[in-house]
């Protein structure tokens, strides 16, 4: 069975998991397919410090090394440009060093997988004032791209006026002050490395890599300095 190193730096989590079909890791969401998962969501960026630090970690105490990684999967974005940066680099060295293939996984579509149940979901992650990078989700489908919204108070209302929708990921609280609907589902949430588990499984069955040497985050809007 492949065993593959999941890394989630997109938020201020800092958060790696270590994937394996029918792991047995207990977790709230449902999911199987995890060895073990190391965290720590503060509310500053500290990945630089921490993040090889807990690759380390979670691997020893596993009784596993580098060398037993049949591939590494990294989370694209959109999210933090520093987050981005630092876990995309970071994989790219361990794969580049230990000749493995390297899995982009979908932020938001990792993110969405928080949600157990059927109902449409639409993941969104906080960006400036007003603004996410959202994309929607019903049963596992993508429906919409992930774009960059500003929000109002008719923002996805065509999921919104067809049933219960669930809002999930750091821009929801801001959101649900705007339209104070209660029939809807939030949950104010970061990305974590335990939901790219299945998703970098699968994707490594079927071969869908990355080139390690030309991979690029998905910022989705270009870096300004504030």
């Amino acid at each position: 069975m492949s065993l593959i190193l999941c890394v989630e730096t997109t938020s201020t989590n800092c958060s790696v998991a270590l994937a394996l079909e029918n792991g047995g890791f207990v977790n709230q969401f449902g999911i199987t397919d995890c060895l073990d998962l190391l965290e720590d969501n503060s509310d500053g960026y500290s990945h630089g410090e921490r993040l090889h630090v807990y690759i380390k970690e979670i691997l020893s105490r596993n009784s596993l090394s580098v060398k037993d990684l049949d591939a590494i999967a990294v989370s694209e974005g959109p999210g933090s440009y520093t987050g981005l940066r630092i876990g995309v680099a970071s994989v790219k060295g361990l794969c580049y060093a230990l000749d493995i293939p390297m899995i982009s996984i979908s932020t938001l579509q990792s993110l969405s997988k928080q949600n157990s149940s059927a109902d449409t979901t639409i993941a969104m992650l906080d960006a400036r004032r007003m603004e996410v990078y959202a994309a929607v989700f019903e049963k596992g489908d993508q429906l919409q791209e992930v774009t960059a919204v500003v929000l109002d108070e008719s923002s996805f209302s065509r999921f919104r006026e067809s049933g219960t929708t669930t809002f999930i990921g750091t821009g929801v609280q801001k959101f649900k002050d705007l339209i104070s609907e209660d029939q809807h589902n939030y949950i104010n949430s970061n990305p974590t490395a335990l939901t790219m588990c299945h998703l970098a499984l699968e994707k490594h069955k079927i071969s869908d890599t990355v080139d390690v040497a030309y991979f690029e985050p998905f910022y989705l809007k270009e870096f300004k300095a504030g």
